[in-house]
């Protein structure tokens, strides 16, 4: 089970291209100012079934670029999300994730989480980093303060350390999404 605060089917506003965004429920960041305040009481939402959400994406896999995890915090719910990460590679999308936490932080838990790992490993991009009011920014791609970055996640993974997209680069990198699925989880 996941607990989750809602979905969107079409989103493009949550990474390049079309995406099913899955928005999880709970986080500990509270972030001033965040986009989604009612997702961080780790009570609220709803359970959902991991089964029923990989059925989902299958579902909509015809009509969309790729799934988005965003929240709420998702690595404060790493195990089930790393099952439904492998599900959405099987399909041959590719899987962005938002978090409130850093890629290094990220990397430090995933020592002792192989959870952690197995999300980050699924993943394509990771926007990290908490949201800033104070550097707030409406026109950076696919995030909301300029404290936040986009992660390569496996040019990061495999050399230990953040790997940000090129400027511009946002929208190109849609088409090659999948190339790393391959690895998988």
């Amino acid at each position: 089970m996941i607990r989750l605060a809602g979905m969107h089917r079409d989103s493009i506003v949550d990474g390049p291209g079309i995406r099913l965004s899955i928005y999880v429920q709970g986080c500990p960041h509270r972030c001033p100012g965040c986009h989604n305040p009612e997702t961080h009481d780790p009570g609220g939402g709803y359970e959902a079934d991991l089964e029923e959400l990989a059925a989902l994406i299958k579902a909509h896999r015809a009509g969309i670029d790729g799934v988005t995890i965003s929240g709420g915090e998702p690595f404060e719910q790493p195990e089930p999300l790393a099952a439904l990460a492998g599900r959405v590679l099987e399909e041959g999308l590719n899987l962005i994730i938002y978090s409130g936490y850093r890629f290094e932080d990220l990397l430090a838990k995933s020592r002792h989480d192989h959870n952690i790992r197995r999300l980050l490993e699924a993943g394509w991009l990771l926007v990290d980093g908490p949201y800033r009011l104070e550097e707030r920014d409406c026109n950076l791609p696919f995030r909301g303060s300029k404290n936040q970055r986009l992660v390569d996640l496996q040019a990061s993974l495999d050399s230990g350390k953040a790997v940000e997209w090129p400027a511009g680069m946002e929208k190109e990198k849609v088409l090659t999404g999948a190339d790393h699925l391959s690895g998988g989880i």
